[in-house]
């Protein structure tokens, strides 16, 4: 099965994450970037209200091509028990037919969010395989 990591890091502790996943899974590993990255301050007094809408900002062009893996593995850090803006629009262009992953990285270890991303992996016509939070400090 061909695996990509694929992760948005605002602080760099879900690069390190993704990184380390993509060695132990020999797999091939991308970055998320916003198109624009936001100020510390623009991150958390817009980032986390979008978030919890479950909102998109723009991002710039991935390096690869999504529909040539099967397996995703999406990273990503904790904004308001949600994922930021920037993994949001990856969910938008996710390929149907994929399985996939999601880990979400932060100092608590702890999301509210793995019921609204199944859903909406599920109308991208894509299926869930496992969904993890991670404490990373």
């Amino acid at each position: 099965m061909n695996t990509l990591v694929l992760f948005y890091s605002y602080s760099g502790k879900t690069k390190a994450v993704a990184e380390e996943l993509a060695q132990k899974e020999s797999a091939e590993v991308a970055e998320i970037k916003d198109a624009k990255r936001p100020g510390i301050f623009k991150a958390f007094t817009a980032g986390c209200p979008s978030a919890m809408k479950g909102k998109s900002w723009a991002i710039q062009p991935l390096a690869v091509n999504l529909a040539e893996y099967d397996r995703l593995i999406l990273l990503a850090p904790i904004w308001a028990n949600n994922p930021p803006p920037a993994f949001n629009a990856i969910l938008e262009l996710l390929p149907s037919g994929k399985t996939v992953v999601v880990k979400m990285v932060s100092a608590s270890g702890k999301s509210k969010c793995r019921e609204r991303l199944d859903a909406v992996i599920q109308s991208r016509g894509s299926i869930l395989e496992s969904f993890e939070d991670i404490k990373a400090v």
